[in-house]
């Protein structure tokens, strides 16, 4: 099916944000990189097919964009008919005239055009390309949360034998409306250290906001881009956890962020700079001393409006934050893998399976220190305890086709349980075939040929031809089959000429005959 929608993901994403987190459209195109009027379509689409959040778990990614996306007809040029996106401008700055209005107009004369969503499109496409265009920004209370590094880093001796001095980073959050601060030093700016501050910063507030506003850091987002930034799945992850929405700034434009490049440069001025002059031997020892300057920060009184940081969030932001989860966020990653022949991952050298079907399919792991799961189309499709045990393998047996299953249940302990439904000297019998082997594996196709021989002449025939081969010493399963075929299992054993006619039966013995 040709694509030229969205793909399934975001789509999923638009309706958590749409009808779990609240968002406005408008937001929740910033934070997917999208188009407003496409949000508006994904969700009326969705409202089309009684869809909403969550979607459910047996919908695949195929499955959804086949209900959401069904094949349109198409129309020729004559009957869409021109879009003059400048006449449309011009009319737009007229008092109460709305693109739904001129749309409906357009509709009147081609009655067969194009829908209200691509019209929209159409016009904001055009005016992206041509106009710039500026944005004034308002804080709600408990809305935004601006987070961002300062440029300024802290040395800190983490060798005090040879001096050696490591750089820390800092990590500075603000929320939008109160600009009230949190700061934390951590020795890297990568994923793990970003995802950590976020959830300090968030027990530090006592509750979430609707929106996290990251700048373009790798660890927050894999790829800048103006209209669809990728974010990072471990990032989405936590921000789904706690119900918030990703919203990242335009690559290259402070204005977006200024919240928190003003925190920023506070914190450089009224915390980094006081302690310039002191020598930390650990990165606890620094957080430590740059806890109470934030803790004179933020009751410090503002030069241009009445109260201090402080006060505006008790007063207004505090009581408007979403509560926090009971427990913590676990940290994750994720990454993206391939199915071997085998229907194994492989995670840091260490292989986990995955149903037999999914061979040789592209993957996603979620994988924390404790627990890995595997997802397919959004779906998770096995789980496992996480193992670093290098070159290993981590098998849940449910995951073989039923041949390769039936394989690993042969094991000796299972082999003689069964051979004692028979009969005892049924299972003398195998115990005794596997111990004359240098490896027991190497006895199990005998011992399960001998049980076969039950369904031929039953067990109560099969217990007395083991018996018979135990006597004799007859420990294969030749030698069973041949006092079956030959009856010798409804014989007592009399004299020994008895045991050298069945000897001189097997095709292996030469027998006294031979040498004579």
């Amino acid at each position: 099916m040709s694509r030229s929608h969205i793909s399934m993901r975001k789509i999923r994403e638009i309706l958590r944000l749409r009808y779990s987190c609240g968002c406005s459209y408008q937001e929740i195109a910033k934070s997917i990189g999208i188009s407003a009027s496409t949000a508006v379509e994904g969700v009326k689409r969705a409202k089309a097919v009684n869809l909403s959040w969550p979607v459910p778990d047996n919908l695949g990614d195929e499955e959804l964009e086949i209900k959401l996306y069904p094949p349109a007809q198409k129309i020729n040029k004559e009957q869409r008919g021109e879009i003059d996106c400048i006449y449309i401008h011009k009319e737009l700055k007229c008092k109460h005239v709305t693109l739904q209005l001129l749309w409906s107009e357009y509709k009147e004369k081609y009655p067969q055009g194009i829908s209200y969503s691509q019209f929209c499109d159409v016009y904001r496409g055009w005016r992206n390309s041509t106009l710039d265009v500026w944005m004034h920004q308002t804080h709600k209370a408990g809305e935004r949360l601006f987070v961002d590094y300062a440029g300024q880093t802290m040395s800190v001796v983490t060798d005090t034998s040879t001096g050696e001095v490591g750089e820390a980073q800092i990590f500075v959050a603000a929320l939008g409306a109160s600009s009230f601060t949190y700061v934390e030093a951590t020795w890297t700016q990568t994923l793990a250290d970003w995802i950590k501050s976020h959830v300090n910063a968030f027990e530090y507030y006592g509750g979430c906001p609707e929106i996290v506003v990251p700048d373009n850091l790798k660890s927050g987002v894999h790829k800048a881009h103006l209209y669809e930034p990728d974010i990072n799945p471990t990032y989405q992850d936590m921000a789904s956890y706690y119900g918030v929405a990703i919203i990242p700034t335009r690559s290259r434009s402070p204005k977006d962020k200024a919240k928190v490049e003003n925190a920023v440069q506070q914190v450089e001025r009224q915390i980094l700079a006081k302690l310039r002059n002191r020598t930390f031997f650990s990165l606890s020892e620094l957080n430590q001393a740059i806890q109470p300057l934030l803790d004179v920060l933020n009751p410090r009184h503002s030069q241009k409006l009445p109260g201090t940081r402080l006060s505006h969030f008790q007063d207004l932001e505090k009581q408007a934050l979403k509560s926090l989860p009971t427990t913590r966020y676990e940290y994750a990653e994720w990454k993206k893998v391939k199915a071997g022949f085998n229907y194994h991952i492989e995670l840091d050298k260490h292989f986990y399976s995955v149903p037999y079907a999914l061979a040789k399919e592209s993957l996603y792991v979620r994988y924390g220190p404790t627990i890995v799961e595997i997802f397919c189309q959004n779906k998770c499709v096995a789980t496992h305890v996480r193992s670093y045990g290098a070159n290993g393998y981590t098998t849940n047996t449910l995951h073989m086709p039923k041949a390769h299953q039936a394989q690993v249940e042969w094991t000796p302990e299972r082999i003689v349980s069964w051979a004692k439904k028979t009969g005892e000297a049924t299972a003398k019998l195998i115990e005794v075939i596997m111990a004359s082997r240098a490896h027991p594996q190497q006895g199990f196709r005998t011992c399960l040929g001998i049980l076969r021989l039950g369904k031929s002449y039953g067990e109560d025939r099969l217990e007395l031809a083991c018996k018979r081969a135990l006597e004799i010493g007859g420990h294969s399963y030749k030698n069973v089959e041949s006092i079956l075929k030959n009856k010798m299992d409804q014989q007592s054993l009399s004299s020994s000429s008895e045991v050298n006619s069945l000897s001189d039966s097997h095709e292996y013995i030469r027998g006294q005959k031979y040498f004579k």
